[in-house]
């Protein structure tokens, strides 16, 4: 605490006030009875492939938000409210279409009938159908629904070394994010259909575990066997960057079986290789960089370093209209400089394994009372192990507020060790707390009456017809570059597929750029 408190007093104001954060954020649109949309991602929003705000994740369903880079919680919020304002707005005028509010999917049709993600006839818009095409064949439709918030994060200052110590030890203590923010403990029935699973009945279409606090981050979620062969490293990023080259032109057996096409011609996956492309690897944080056009991911970051951190096991708090609270913001600034500024030992493959099994063990039963935890060889109970860590918050609580003026990053602060003492108020039990008591017990139910609640909401807040003109500028913006994109292709997409797959793109100075072309 010491270290941490000369550390912090060290620190400029400036680069405390120099942080920057952006959110994005995936939300099902959905029909009033609950049941996905299956209409094209509306074209008042303008193209997917290119809009910088409003886009589609895994499916045509699926829409993505996304917002600028911002110096304050608050602004960043503020413009999340805007874009949601906007999607409304054309939603509400093409029908009576809304945004499902939970991590965890509606009611979802059979596998093939989710549309994947569509993009335009472009070589880069049909890789990017044909990525998610491999997603759905590897893990299945289903999974891919669930939906999240992703906090990008980054600090003047800060060296690659540095970023991935932070990583190291926001992997160790992912299990308290899981824990406070944790809002999916219950899911429709549908979703687990014919899937092993550990879940409970709470009622006939509803499954749960009565102390989980995220099965988006569990078992149910995002996991797969291929990947848990994957032990990659965070102690570098030359480590970190082999372990991803190795997933990403290792063959794999199983995907092999799928084959590139189907016998009618069509493209199956980008790859059968363990990983398509990057973004296939998953993970609580990964470390990012902005590309030039064309430019792998994995290139862009050995050539010119980390340039922030993506948090990515942020569920959707039902509760709050846009998901995401500023008081949550603010926690996540002070688990982050936690992470950066404490000591971050490296890691090995027996810890890398522990923190899985945490990672589970917290998602599944978070609210046990007495629940252990690994830590250095050892047992450790959440609650001490969280209580811990958030008495070692408190310098970065008074710096950042030091710094911003105020005192709401000390109050973000004092509510998370108010929910410590008193689980029964964090999201994940209310959501089941509400759900028993209107709703039956009513995963379904719930989740529509929240989500029809909070489209009546934001289209009752204030929108300047200004906010209208900006967003349906970037519309009409996006579609003409789309356009323009799709006009300068000369390639066939076979050539441009391999072009991009081609293990000379992931190394260092290792292959020009494509031009013209976005990243998949």
């Amino acid at each position: 605490m010491k270290k941490l408190r000369s550390q912090l007093a060290a620190l400029p104001g400036d680069r405390l006030r120099g942080i920057r954060r952006g959110i994005e954020k995936e939300s099902l649109r959905v029909q009033p009875d609950g049941r996905l949309a299956l209409t094209p991602h509306p074209a008042a929003l303008g193209s997917a492939l290119t809009h910088p705000h409003i886009t589609t994740d895994f499916s045509e369903s699926q829409v993505e938000l996304v917002t600028g880079v911002h110096g304050s919680v608050e602004a960043c919020l503020e413009e999340l409210t805007q874009i949601h304002q906007e999607t409304y707005r054309v939603l509400d005028e093409a029908g009576d279409e809304m945004l499902w509010v939970s991590s965890m999917p509606c009611a979802l049709p059979p596998d093939e009938m989710i549309p994947l993600g569509f993009y335009g006839s472009s070589n880069v818009a049909r890789a990017k159908s044909v990525y998610r095409m491999g997603l759905g064949h590897r893990y299945g439709r289903r999974m891919q629904t669930i939906s999240g918030i992703h906090y990008n994060w980054s600090m003047p200052g800060v060296t690659s070394d540095e970023y991935f110590g932070l990583i190291r030890n926001f992997r160790r203590h992912a299990f308290l994010m899981l824990f406070l923010f944790g809002a999916s403990p219950a899911v429709c029935s549908c979703f687990v259909e014919g899937r092993p699973h550990e879940l409970e009945a709470l009622s006939e279409n509803t499954m749960y575990l009565p102390h989980a606090t995220s099965l988006r981050m569990g078992r149910l979620g995002y996991q797969s066997e291929a990947q848990t062969s994957l032990a990659v490293s965070y102690n570098s990023l030359e480590g970190y960057g082999a372990s991803l080259e190795d997933a990403l032109t290792r063959p794999y057996p199983a995907y092999e079986s799928v084959g590139l096409r189907n016998p009618g011609g069509d493209y199956n996956q980008l790859a059968t290789t363990l990983l398509q492309i990057e973004n296939e690897f998953y993970g609580t944080i990964r470390p990012k960089r902005v590309i030039f056009p064309g430019e792998r991911p994995l290139h862009a970051l050995r050539e010119r370093g980390v340039e922030y951190v993506e948090v990515r096991l942020m569920d959707l708090d039902p509760f709050v209209p846009i998901g995401i609270t500023a008081e949550t913001g603010r926690f996540i600034d002070m688990f982050l400089l936690h992470a950066l500024f404490s000591d971050s030992p490296p890691d090995t493959p027996q810890e890398i394994a522990a923190l899985g099994r945490n990672q589970h063990r917290t998602a599944a039963r978070g609210r046990e009372p007495g629940l252990m935890l690994e830590r250095d060889g050892g047992e450790i109970s959440l609650q001490q192990w969280g209580n811990e860590l958030l008495s070692e918050f408190d310098p970065i609580a008074d710096a950042l507020d030091a710094a911003h003026g105020g005192n709401a990053y000390r109050a973000a602060l004092d509510a998370a060790v108010a929910a410590m003492r008193a689980p029964e108020n964090l999201p994940s039990a209310r959501v089941l707390s509400a759900m028993q008591s209107e709703f039956g017990n009513s995963f379904m139910g719930f989740v529509r009456e929240r989500s029809t609640q909070t489209r009546i909401e934001l289209l009752a807040l204030p929108y300047p017809h200004e906010w209208q003109q900006h967003f349906e500028k970037l519309a009409a913006e996006s579609v003409q570059s789309r356009k323009r994109i799709e006009a300068s292709d000369t390639m066939p997409f076979e050539q441009y597929r391999e072009a991009y797959t081609s293990p000379d793109r992931l190394g260092l100075r290792t292959g020009a750029l494509m031009a013209n072309a976005e990243s998949v």
